[in-house]
């Protein structure tokens, strides 16, 4: 574990006992002795909720991480894979299919359908992208560049789809429903959701993590990284379920959450030597200190309904996206 692992991993473990204590009602750690609701309380609603914000938090750091590794690129995220927007189309078209369905398969239609589209994008970028990365037939660097625009392309036709679904809502509520869910959330999350996320969010993070390695040569440039051994379509494979398993996780308990793969990176490169083997588990690490710091303000914020946890961070994304185009302007990054 290098530094910058410990560093996060060491403020991750003050920040979860915090955001533990930290909402509307807030509880003091002398008031834990006292007889009342105060461990139901930690125990059924903000423990879960603590453990999802730094699953999805980790799946999405790492994600963005191995993203920008393998696109070579600082502005690269997740959502240009197209997996979170599909994931998100298939989400969406569990408030359709819900009704067709018993009560009990009705109560895990979302996830289930989310993972699903996650799983759609994954098939479709590897058939669309995988066999011109694997035999170079883009030139240099075509491979990749295909790789971003069937991923553009995929999202694109995904949005489309899921605005199509919204305006075909059945019933008001529905439409309610989907708005609300796209805006992303971990409000009355349960246990349940931990344990959908939780594996899949570490089995990613495990395979981008084997892939670091052959993300650091395709630093030399891919021709290089092809005389050193490196498989590109492999590569490619090991990134499309890294990533989806991380991002198909996180939209399949909280609805979309952005910039996180995006703003978390350039957080933790200064505090390593820059290669993605070094970057993928601190980014993960700091990814869920962002969502669980992020998610602790929503809940204290003195507004009548809370803020949307995905609106929170796009307030913040936006203009660090914006900071970092200057900076690309300027030569800065």
């Amino acid at each position: 574990m290098n530094r910058a692992s410990l560093v996060f991993a060491a403020l991750l473990a003050v920040m979860v006992p915090m955001s533990l204590l930290a909402g509307r009602v807030w509880i003091a750690p002398l008031d834990l002795g006292e007889p009342g609701n105060t461990w139901l309380i930690l125990a059924e609603l903000r423990a879960p909720r603590a453990v999802l914000a730094v699953m999805i938090g980790a799946g999405l750091g790492a994600a963005g991480a191995a993203m920008q590794g393998y696109l070579r690129n600082p502005l690269a995220d997740p959502g240009l894979f197209g997996i979170a927007p599909l994931s998100a189309l298939g989400a969406v078209a569990s408030f359709w299919a819900a009704p067709l369905l018993s009560p009990a398969w009705a109560a895990w239609s979302l996830p289930v359908f989310a993972l699903l589209g996650a799983g759609l994008g994954m098939a479709a970028l590897a058939l669309i992208a995988g066999r011109t990365v694997a035999d170079g037939s883009g030139g240099a660097g075509g491979g990749i560049a295909l790789f971003t625009l069937a991923g553009l392309m995929l999202a694109s036709l995904a949005g489309a789809l899921t605005a199509l679904a919204i305006t075909l809502a059945p019933n008001p509520f529905a439409l309610s429903e989907i708005v609300m869910w796209l805006n992303g959330a971990l409000t009355d999350r349960s246990w349940r959701e931990v344990m959908i996320a939780a594996p899949l969010t570490i089995a990613g993070i495990g395979v981008l993590a084997f892939a670091a390695r052959s993300l650091d040569a395709l630093t030399l440039g891919e021709e290089a990284a092809r005389s050193l051994g490196v498989d590109p379509r492999r590569l490619l494979l090991l990134l499309v379920v890294g990533v989806g398993l991380t991002v198909g996780a996180g939209v399949a308990v909280a609805g979309i959450i952005g910039f996180v793969g995006l703003i978390v990176p350039h957080l933790v490169r200064p505090l390593t030597d820059r290669l993605p083997s070094s970057l993928i588990v601190p980014s993960g690490l700091a990814g869920g200190c962002l969502v669980l710091a992020a998610d602790s303000i929503v809940r204290i914020l003195p507004m009548v309904t809370e803020l949307r946890l995905g609106i929170a961070l796009s307030l913040v994304g936006a203009p660090f996206f914006g900071w970092l185009l200057i900076g690309m302007r300027r030569g800065r990054v």
